[in-house]
This record gives structure tokens, C-alpha cells and sequence, in this order.
């Protein structure tokens, strides 16, 4: 049986459709996804991300611990600040992309995606052995709400005296909203301005209503996973389990820069990192440019003339720019952005074009 966020009843009484993800009932969508996604980009939207981890570590060594875990650099990260970063295992396959905040000298909260929470937990809780800082799992103690799109700072202003713009992209500090005690992160995953709140499950009905009805002038809408899946591809962002698996590293994905050779002491998987950033990956993370109207899906055989050059991990048609997008990883021969390449959707061919990432960027 899936679990169920805080917000679950919420959502049945706003009409929600239900998916199971990661081994959640989540709501994909409220009525039309194309609408919630356009909220986004053009106003804000409200999405309960509940199922997501939430693991604090704290401990006069917790900067230590994740230097030691993860490969960034978490001790050069400042009170108050957060990082994107992986977690791998020795061989340097991905466990799971992570946002680090420092929330104090000596206290962290790590942010993994649903499906990887206990092999998050489970690898930092062997990892931390040996140092002095403890792992604390309160990711079911916890309810994370994210407001995002260009109208967020004025919906938040609304309801909170935070210094909204002293907090910068990839910040947090703790805030009171209409009486709740959050932790207000400026991060996301859409592509647009927004903020993150983390709050007690309990109180996250009550949260709900209040941005909800904070943002109704300025036309705040729910919003489900299908939409933030459309947004967070047009953002060029990956998603564990399309562009990252325990099966890939960092460099294959276009993302070795989150790998920090030049901290001190060991992490774990750097042997192997060391050996991977070395060599030539054989195929690596695009983006890809449709012609037509029909999107490449997940799965589906890239080709150059008849030759299978690699394989589409994420594809829609973009509500934003009118023509299909896609993430795929290419043979390196195919890499360049330019490359016209064809697609096997459902034994139709398709031409493609290999483009830059991100397709869609923000003013």
C-alpha cells in the first residue's frame, strides 16, 4: 500500500488524480497539467513534495562526515547556504543527487530524492561510524511545500516577515509563517524563483491553507508531479532514475563538476572518480531538439542513419516552447550541438536535433 504525505486529505478534497511514486500516493495532476505548468512559468504554483528525504546531521565532525560521504565540498559550505551534490559508491555510480543545507557550525540537512530515502539514510548512517555526529531520519516528521513561479516572493511576503530579499538562490533561514515555524529555502526544481518550506507534517494542512489563500490574487494554483515533470525538463534538470542511476557517474552525466578532487582527505568513490574523470565517457547527457509534433519518450533508440547511437531518457512536448524536448545519452561522436540525429518512436522515424541544456531558462 503507498504511504500517504500530511496533505493527502487535502489534496482528495481538491479533486487530485493519483499516482503512485517512489511508493507514494502522490497527486499528478488537479485538472489540467498543461494549466499548472503555465501557472508556473507565468504566476506561481503550490506542490506538496512531502515524500521527499529529509536527514539532519549534526556533530561537532558533521562537516567531516560529509566531506567523507558525498563528493562536494560540504565543510567550505557557510551556515545558511545549500549545494547541489551527489552521494556515489566506491565504483562512483550514483546513488543519488542531493540539496546539502548548512543550517548550522555543526548541524546539516540532507535532502534526497523519495525512491533513494532509505539508501540515503542507510549509506550515511554507515558512513558517519567512527565520527563524532550523529544521522537523524525526519524525513516522516516532515512536510516540505514549495511555491514557485514568478509571483512566489509576493505570495510569501504576504504571509511572513522574512527578509525575502536578503535570501539568496540556494539559501535558507529558519521563519515564522502566520505563526508556523518553517526553514524558508529559496531553491527548486522548476526553473523559476520559488521557495521551499519545511515544516512539521502536522502543521502542513494549516500551511497549505494560508499559501493557498495568500496566493489566490496572484494566481496560485496546486500543482502535481506530471507538470513539475514537464518544468524541470525544460529547466534541463536531471531526474534519478531517467539521467542518473547507480549505473552512471557524474561525468557521463555532464555533472563532474559536483565532484571536489581538491578537498582534503578521502570520500568515498574517489579512487574510482579519479580514474573515471580521467578516461573518455563513452556517451554522455544531451539535449534534443524535435521537428514534428510527436515527443521521444523514455526508452526510445536514438540513430545516426541506421546505426543506434544511444537512447532517450526523458521527453515531452514542451508546453513552454511549442515543440518537443528531450534528454538522451549519446555516443561522445554524437555529442556536438548540431548533430541531426533521427528517433524510433514507436517505429516512426523522427529527426532530432542535439541541442545545449537548458532548453528554457528564466529572464
Amino acid at each position: 500500500m503507498s504511504k500517504e504525505t500530511s496533505l493527502h486529505g487535502v489534496h482528495q478534497d481538491l479533486g487530485a488524480l493519483f499516482t503512485d511514486f517512489a511508493g507514494w500516493s502522490m497527486p499528478v495532476r488537479y485538472a489540467s497539467e498543461l494549466a499548472e505548468h503555465k501557472a508556473v512559468r507565468e504566476a506561481v504554483g503550490l506542490f506538496d513534495l512531502s515524500h521527499m528525504a529529509e536527514i539532519h546531521v549534526r556533530g561537532a565532525q558533521a562537516a567531516d562526515v560529509l566531506d567523507h560521504a558525498l563528493v562536494g565540498n560540504l565543510s567550505g559550505l557557510k551556515p545558511g547556504r545549500a549545494r547541489y551534490t551527489m552521494i556515489c559508491d566506491a565504483e562512483g555510480g550514483v546513488l543519488d543527487d542531493l540539496v546539502v543545507y548548512r543550517l548550522a557550525d555543526e548541524e546539516y540537512l540532507v535532502v534526497a530524492n523519495a525512491g533513494n530515502a532509505d539508501v540515503v539514510a542507510e549509506a550515511l548512517a554507515e558512513r558517519v561510524r567512527g565520527f563524532d555526529a550523529v544521522v537523524d531520519n525526519r524525513s516522516e516528521a516532515t512536510a516540505l511545500i514549495a511555491v514557485q513561479g514568478p509571483k512566489a516572493a509576493d505570495v510569501l511576503a504576504a504571509v511572513t516577515d522574512a527578509d525575502l530579499a536578503a535570501l539568496k538562490y540556494y539559501a535558507s533561514v529558519p521563519a515564522v509563517v502566520k505563526g508556523h515555524e518553517v526553514l524558508l529555502a529559496r531553491t527548486g526544481y522548476t526553473g523559476e524563483d520559488g521557495f521551499e518550506l519545511f515544516v512539521a507534517a502536522a502543521e502542513a494542512p494549516a500551511l497549505w491553507g494560508i499559501l493557498t489563500e495568500a496566493g489566490e490574487p496572484h494566481g496560485l494554483i496546486p500543482c502535481g508531479l506530471a507538470c513539475r515533470d514537464t518544468l524541470r525538463l525544460e529547466a534541463g534538470m536531471p531526474l534519478y532514475g531517467n539521467e542518473l542511476s547507480r549505473a552512471l557517474n557524474p561525468f557521463a552525466a555532464g555533472l563532474g563538476r559536483v565532484v571536489k578532487f581538491e578537498k582534503p582527505g578521502d570520500f568515498v568513490g574517489r579512487a574510482a572518480l579519479e580514474e573515471l574523470a580521467k578516461a573518455e565517457v563513452p556517451r554522455v547527457r544531451v539535449g534534443l531538439r524535435g521537428a514534428g509534433r510527436r515527443a521521444p519518450r523514455r526508452g526510445y533508440r536514438l540513430l545516426s542513419e541506421e546505426a543506434e547511437v544511444g537512447e532517450v531518457t526523458s521527453g515531452a512536448l514542451s508546453p513552454t516552447l511549442g515543440y518537443p524536448i528531450a534528454m538522451a545519452y549519446v555516443d561522445r561522436a554524437y555529442a556536438e550541438p548540431g548533430t541531426r540525429l533521427s528517433v524510433d518512436i514507436r517505429g516512426k522515424i523522427e529527426p532530432v536535433e542535439v541541442v545545449g541544456l537548458p532548453f528554457y531558462s528564466r529572464a
